[in-house]
């Protein structure tokens, strides 16, 4: 026999992917399959969550087919997620394949429908991140949950009795796996939510009044390393424990191996996510986002966190809207034609600003354009975007934090182009070190499953498993990186503008 191996779900925006990880956290076989977003009107974003499902079936299926062609055991099943994207279902009937009946698709992180929600709860804000660390902002699942509930309110009261659910997409995979038995979530998705405090790690009943969820319909929380059920989906799976469920950000965090606080990461991908572990829960941060790194039977890490919801999509946008046929691939290689952007500049706020400014009514930019400038021009600004974006968070924690972070460590499909690792290492001043290492949110969550399994007994056992990176550091000089910051901030600020004289406008 070759060995047991943990199977790792990473179930993203875009797809579904699925790693067989080892006992020295080496990744032995990957599958994946491709995901639609659905956009029914603008602002809308939504995907079908039977198609969530059945990408994880898919992924699985062929994990399993490897594992037995090679003589080898799958010993537990960890899963990481695309966050607060919001689900609502029902347990299927007793004669029905499926074991989750979805009510309507799931709702996305990048969603914006609940922005009037966030606005009749305005000044509530406080309060909420007073408990939470979260921002108030359409992005969060609670905001979705409650435009559920007002748009069809007939749902009200089965949700009140139990029998209507609600989750993220990890406590819906769950449910599904182990054939609707368990209804559970970890802590780093909860605090994702809007209704979990950091206080008690457990739902606020007093957000959950203020947000008119009935907690009944809520998934338990549990640790993010832990046994939360047994798999009855798959056959050939059968009996085998889900051991590890986290958030994709806190999964990727947790696959960098660094364990110390003042370690901050930035996970590249259709929206970005930067974390940075701080000694213990910071008790204050108004731009920037509290929340829970990862947890286990030893307790639960801290961090801070920003938010930014249009990264990869920036570039996706300018793909699409030149019409390119692979909009990213092409985009990406039509702004490597060029060495700069020439002075354009994109502020992808399409929709609306997420960390340090949490700007919901800010919309998108060209700024600077020019008659010389070439569509290579914009596809260069899209990704220079990304990294702009990523150093104003990045200053925003170290506001924070009161620390001056020293390097950061890089990962997410984006960090393949190093144009843009190269652009984000002189954006910043400092080093930033990619991973080597593909698909960290999968490597993550498996690290953490393996403690569950009692594979590794210690955070310092994970950071000694092999890991590497590939360094980029500075090349523009105080004053270069000074201009490239001002002539960004100044965009930044027209982007918000327009808002602002329209409100002024209408006074």
């Amino acid at each position: 026999m070759a060995g047991e191996w943990i199977l790792a779900i990473d179930q993203g925006t875009t797809n579904t992917k699925a790693l067989l990880v080892d006992r020295e956290g080496r990744t032995v076989f990957r599958a994946s399959a491709p995901l639609e977003i659905l956009q029914p009107q603008p602002g809308f974003v939504e995907q079908d969550p039977l198609a969530l499902w059945q990408s994880a079936v898919q992924v699985i299926r062929v994990c399993v087919a490897h594992t037995r062609a090679q003589h080898a055991a799958i010993a537990g099943i960890a899963i990481s997620n695309q966050r607060e994207t919001a689900v609502t279902w029902r347990r299927a009937a007793a004669d029905s394949t499926a074991a989750g009946e979805p009510v309507g698709n799931a709702i996305t992180w990048q969603c914006r429908r609940s922005g009037p929600v966030c606005e009749c709860l305005r000044t509530h804000a406080a309060t909420i991140q007073s408990i939470t660390g979260l921002p108030l902002d359409p992005l969060l699942s609670a905001t979705k949950w409650k435009w559920v509930f007002e748009q069809h309110p007939e749902l009200r009261a089965p949700a009140e009795r139990g029998d209507l659910y609600l989750g993220t997409v990890d406590a819906w995979l769950l449910f599904n796996l182990t054939g609707g038995k368990v209804h559970a979530t970890d802590h780093t998705n909860a605090s994702r939510t809007a209704l979990m405090s950091l206080a008690t790690l457990d739902w606020d009943p007093a957000l959950c009044d203020l947000f008119a969820i009935p907690q009944a319909a809520l998934p338990a929380v549990r640790a993010s390393s832990h046994h939360f059920g047994t798999c009855a989906a798959i056959p050939e799976l059968a009996e085998v424990p889900v051991v590890a469920m986290i958030g994709d950000s806190h999964a990727a965090l947790v696959g960098h191996g660094c364990y110390q606080p003042g370690t901050v990461k930035a996970t590249y991908g259709t929206g970005s996510s930067l974390m940075m572990l701080t000694p213990g829960l910071v008790t204050k941060a108004k731009q920037i986002a509290r929340t829970v790194a990862w947890s286990s039977a030893a307790g639960a890490h801290f961090a801070l966190e920003g938010n930014i919801a249009m990264s990869g999509a920036a570039v996706q946008w300018v793909g699409e809207f030149l019409g390119l046929a692979h909009p990213v691939e092409d985009a990406a290689a039509l702004a490597a034609t060029v060495p700069n952007a020439a002075g354009l500049i994109l502020v992808p706020a399409m929709v609306g600003l997420g960390a340090p400014h949490w700007d919901s009514a800010a919309r998108g930019l060209i700024a600077n354009l020019e008659r010389s400038h070439t569509a290579a021009h914009l596809a260069r600004a899209a990704v220079d975007a990304i990294a702009f974006q990523v150093a104003d968070v990045l200053e925003a924690m170290e506001e924070v934090a009161h620390v001056e972070l020293p390097v950061l460590l890089a990962d997410g499909g984006a960090t393949r182009n190093d144009a843009l690792m190269q652009m984000q290492a002189d954006v910043l001043g400092r080093p930033v070190h990619r991973s080597t290492q593909e698909d960290l949110s999968a490597r993550g969550t498996a690290l953490l499953g393996g403690l569950a399994l009692g594979w590794w007994r210690s955070s310092g056992e994970l950071a000694a498993l092999p890991k590497s990176v590939d360094p980029f550091v500075p090349r523009s000089t105080e004053s270069e990186r000074g201009r490239m910051r001002s002539a960004w901030q100044l965009a930044v600020a027209r982007a918000r503008l327009r808002h602002d004289q329209k409100q002024g406008n209408n006074l």
